[in-house]
């Protein structure tokens, strides 16, 4: 009995669904899809594609115009308007577009320290990285003399004060720069026994050096070595 009543109440429930849906003919439309290209619409007389007019074309986003600093402030902290040294920095960037001159004076002076320490440790592969042939070989030749005598040298930075550059140019392919360096730095050398036989293993004096850093601006390598070292003043 309860099988005959459940049946009964399924198809009142299906006609009843039926009559209030309705029946597909075939000619119903698709459902809106929300996604689909909106450049046409269906006409609700006729069904047919309506083509709509272009829509005008959105203008790109603008980027922001770079512009170079005028030549006037182009070296302002590192060197002064029309001086030769900006006449120099000029040419190099002539010949290397990519160059960045407090970029190089940061570089040159993390080398300078690094040479220091290098050179009282008596660090050669140290020395060889950062130095010319030319160079190299007097701090070879130095460090050897020393080794020799038995001697051992110390060097600790306490300050760079300054880094100035002095002089620019460009000869041939190479790019050559000059910095004067003003530093404190705590300078001895012992002998054998560990005697200190010059300068003060506890007193900071104050180095002036300058030196010249060169690059050849047509190889692809972007690393400058040292081609010139003297006592400043």
């Amino acid at each position: 009995i309860y099988t005959i009543i459940f049946l009964a109440l399924a198809v009142f429930i299906f006609l009843r669904l039926r009559s209030v849906l309705g029946q597909r003919t075939g000619r119903e439309r698709p459902p809106y899809d929300p996604y689909a290209a909106r450049d046409a619409v269906r006409s609700p007389a006729t069904d047919k594609v309506v083509t709509l007019p272009p829509r005008p074309a959105e203008p790109a986003p603008s980027r922001p115009v770079e512009v170079a600093p005028p030549a006037a402030d182009r070296w302002k902290g590192v060197a002064e308007t029309g001086s030769s040294v900006a006449s120099g920095l000029d040419a190099i960037v002539a010949a290397d577009p990519a160059f960045d001159a407090k970029h190089f004076i940061t570089g040159a002076r993390a080398a300078y320290e690094m040479i220091v320490t290098a050179f009282a440790e008596g660090d050669r592969r140290q020395l060889r990285s950062l130095l010319s042939r030319e160079v190299f070989d007097g701090f070879d030749a130095a460090i050897t003399e020393r080794e020799g005598r038995g001697e051992t040298a110390e060097t600790r930075f306490v300050s760079i004060d300054g880094s100035t550059i002095t002089a620019a140019e460009v000869r041939a392919r190479a790019a050559q720069i000059t910095l004067r360096f003003v530093s404190k730095l705590v300078s001895a050398t012992r002998d054998r026994s560990g005697n200190v036989i010059d300068g003060n293993a506890e007193k900071v004096t104050d180095v002036t050096d300058v030196w010249t850093f060169a690059r050849d601006v047509s190889s692809r390598d972007p690393n400058w070595k040292v081609v010139a070292t003297e006592a400043g003043q």
